[in-house]
């Protein structure tokens, strides 16, 4: 599995950052994601951390459940 980190910035002050697979043509549908961010720099640091979380669990062996999966909505 080929995680990837993805931070996006919406208006002045809104930063959201999700985590994918990189071959997912779809970015509706992450393992993670965070949003209402203040800075940047909040959001790459969230997503680092889970990051690495997710990588010690695909290591272990977990599966992996996407967010609509968990939540039944997507993001």
């Amino acid at each position: 599995m080929n995680l990837r980190v993805r931070v996006v910035h919406y208006g002045q002050a809104h930063w959201y950052a999700d985590i994918d697979d990189a071959d997912d043509p779809q970015p509706d549908d992450p393992f993670w994601y965070v949003d209402h961010c203040r800075t940047h720099a909040q959001a790459l640091e969230a997503a680092c951390a889970q990051l690495a979380t997710l990588t010690s669990r695909v290591v272990r062996g977990d599966r992996l459940y996407r967010v609509l999966e968990v939540t039944g909505v997507a993001v």
